[in-house]
């Protein structure tokens, strides 16, 4: 983590290389992939493909794939990791605390009733116990199966 950034973006390499990145999973507009620095087992991202910085460029299609996939992402890891809650966001531009703010990203955070310890708040250090090898292999064909499913079942029902 302390190391220097690699020229070019994460992001748009992902794509290029998505089982390296950890992609999970990946639609016409966007992917989801796990988060390499995880506030949490699980943590993940819905990532556009087209490199965006603004959230107000994304498109009607874009956004509405971004909340598929983020919906299909939420449902795998209630059902994978048992996930109490979700924290779901986004931080857009330096001073609101995204670290990579040249190309958008929504967090998935899987969340459980006392998950936060004082390593955290009084060590600055986090401890995660799942290597994202083992999460993807959990937690991607659970996605897969999801967004499956949600693409033939046609428009959801309220």
């Amino acid at each position: 983590m302390a190391g220097e950034r690699a020229a070019g973006c994460v992001f748009c390499e992902a794509v290029e290389h998505p089982r390296e990145a950890h992609v999970l999973y990946s639609s016409e507009h966007n992917f989801v992939i796990l988060n390499r620095f995880p506030y949490n087992n699980g943590h993940m991202m819905v990532v556009p493909k087209q490199h965006v910085s603004d959230f107000l460029q994304l498109s009607r299609e874009q956004l509405a794939d971004m909340m598929s996939l983020a919906q299909g992402a939420i449902e795998a890891l209630r059902q994978c990791m048992k996930a109490e809650g979700i924290n779901l966001g986004m931080n857009l531009g330096q001073p609101a605390g995204a670290g990579i703010d040249d190309h958008l990203h929504l967090h998935i955070v899987p969340r459980w009733s006392g998950d936060t310890n004082f390593l955290t708040t009084v060590g600055e250090t986090r401890v995660v116990p799942q290597a994202l090898e083992v999460c993807a292999a959990e937690v991607q064909p659970v996605l897969e199966e999801i967004m499956r499913r949600r693409s033939t079942a046609g428009p959801q029902q309220s």
